[in-house]
C-alpha cells in the first residue's frame, strides 16, 4: 500500500494444471513474483518452499498430512443460518444418519474424479460437525490440496443447500474445529526419520528438537496459526484444542502429540491451527519453529502427564486474544526473523484492523462477519 500498490506476477508451472471441478475448467496455484522477478516476501506459498528447502538442505523433506475440521449450516425459512440436523450422528460416524443430504457423498465423488487423495471423511465430535482428512504428501504439495479441496467442499456444500464453515469456533457451546498438521521427515535414503520415536524413550534428536521448537516458539505461533478473533474462542484450556504449552506420546490433551506408531507411520502432530488461517503460512511457522528447535538445539521440557482436562503440569497458555497473540508474535524476534518480517509485519497490520473492525459484535453476528470466508 506505501509503495503505491506495484503490480506483481502470479508464475504457475503447466504441469501443476489439474482438472477443476466445474465443468470444462482446470485449476493450478502460483506462487507471487514482485514486477522485477523476485518472489514477494507476503506470499505464504513461496515461505513454505523456502522451509522446505531449509530442511532439505539438512537432509530432510518435510511429509505433511492435514486434518479439517467444519461445521454445516442451512438457512431456515427466515434465511436465518441454523445448524444443519443430523439426527443420528455420532463421532466418527457416517451414512445418511449423520449426513441426511449426502452433502459429504457428493464431496467425495468429485474431489476423487479429480484426483484429490483423500484418506476419510467422518462426523466429529459435536454434530453438525465433520473431519475430513487428506492423504500424507510432501508439504507444498499437501496444502495445495488442501487450499484446493477446501474450496471444492464448500462450493458442492452450497450446491446442497448446506454452507459449510471451517472457522473455529461458528457454535460457542460445542466443540471447536480446528486444521492439525501432522509432519514427519524423509531422510535422503527415504526413511522416515522420526521413525525410531514410537514413545518417549528412545527419541532421536530431530524428534526432541522439532518439538522443543514448538514448545519454545507456542505464544508466538498463535498469532499466524490461530489469527482471528473467534480463534480465541477456540482455544480455551480443557478443549483438546491445543491450548497448552505440552507434549505428550498418543495424547489429545496437549498441543503436540507424538504419536504412538514407530516406523513408516511414526509422525508429529501440532494441534494449535485453524482453518482461518493462510494454510501456507500456517504449515510453513510449525516447520520453521521445529526448524529452529533443531538447529538451535532447544532444550525439551518433560512431557505431560496429567489429563489437561481436570488437571496439567503445563504452565503456559496460549495468549488469551488475538491482540495479545499478535504482541506475543511481535516479541518473538527470532520466530519473526525466520519467518520474514515483511510478511509478519503486514499480518499484524491487518489482524489489528480485523480487531478493530470486529469489536463490537458478539454472538452471531461475530459468526456471520466470519462465516462466509473461513
Amino acid at each position: 500500500m506505501l509503495e503505491g500498490l506495484p503490480d506483481m506476477e502470479a508464475v504457475y508451472r503447466a504441469e501443476e494444471m489439474r482438472a477443476g471441478w466445474e465443468p470444462n475448467t482446470k485449476v493450478v496455484i502460483a506462487d507471487l513474483y514482485t514486477s522485477h522477478g523476485e518472489p514477494l516476501g507476503l506470499c505464504g506459498r513461496s515461505l513454505l518452499k523456502r522451509t522446505v528447502q531449509q530442511w532439505q538442505a539438512l537432509g530432510y523433506t518435510p511429509q505433511v498430512g492435514l486434518e479439517l475440521e467444519a461445521y454445516a449450516f442451512l438457512r431456515d425459512a427466515a434465511d436465518k443460518l441454523v445448524p444443519y440436523d443430523t439426527p443420528g450422528a455420532y463421532v466418527y460416524g457416517t451414512g445418511s444418519a449423520a449426513d441426511p443430504r449426502r452433502f459429504t457423498d457428493a464431496i467425495w465423488r468429485k474431489a476423487t474424479e479429480i484426483g484429490f487423495p483423500i484418506d476419510c471423511f467422518t462426523s466429529e465430535y459435536d454434530s453438525p460437525q465433520f473431519e475430513f482428512t487428506l492423504t500424507y504428501n510432501e508439504a507444498v504439495k499437501a496444502v495445495d490440496d488442501m487450499f484446493l479441496f477446501r474450496l471444492l467442499a464448500r462450493e458442492i456444500a452450497l450446491e446442497h443447500g448446506i454452507v459449510l464453515t471451517f472457522m473455529p469456533k461458528p457454535i460457542l457451546a460445542l466443540s471447536g474445529s480446528g486444521l492439525h498438521v501432522n509432519f514427519s521427515f524423509r531422510d535422503r535414503q527415504g526413511h522416515n526419520a522420526i521413525g525410531a520415536s514410537g514413545s518417549i524413550e528412545p527419541m532421536t534428536e530431530l524428534t526432541c528438537g522439532c518439538i522443543a521448537g514448538l514448545m519454545h516458539h507456542h505464544r508466538g505461533l498463535a498469532g499466524l496459526v490461530a489469527p482471528t478473533v473467534n480463534s480465541y474462542q477456540r482455544l480455551k484450556p480443557s478443549t483438546l484444542s491445543g491450548y497448552w504449552c505440552n507434549w505428550a506420546v498418543d495424547h489429545r490433551g496437549v498441543t503436540t502429540r507424538l504419536s504412538a506408531e514407530g516406523g513408516a507411520k511414526a509422525r508429529i502432530e501440532h494441534r494449535m491451527g485453524d482453518a482461518s488461517a493462510n494454510p501456507y503460512t500456517l504449515v510453513a511457522a510449525v516447520l520453521q519453529a521445529a526448524l529452529l528447535g533443531f538447529t538451535g538445539k532447544y532444550a525439551l521440557p518433560p512431557a505431560e502427564t496429567a489429563d489437561c482436562l481436570e488437571h496439567h503440569d503445563a504452565k503456559v497458555g496460549a495468549p488469551e486474544t488475538l491482540s495479545e497473540a499478535l504482541e506475543a508474535l511481535a516479541a518473538d524476534q527470532k520466530f519473526v526473523a525466520a519467518m520474514g518480517e515483511l510478511l509478519v509485519q503486514n499480518h499484524i497490520g491487518i489482524k489489528r484492523l480485523e480487531i478493530e473492525k470486529t469489536a463490537l459484535l458478539e454472538g452471531d453476528q461475530l459468526r456471520d462477519y466470519y462465516i462466509y470466508y473461513v
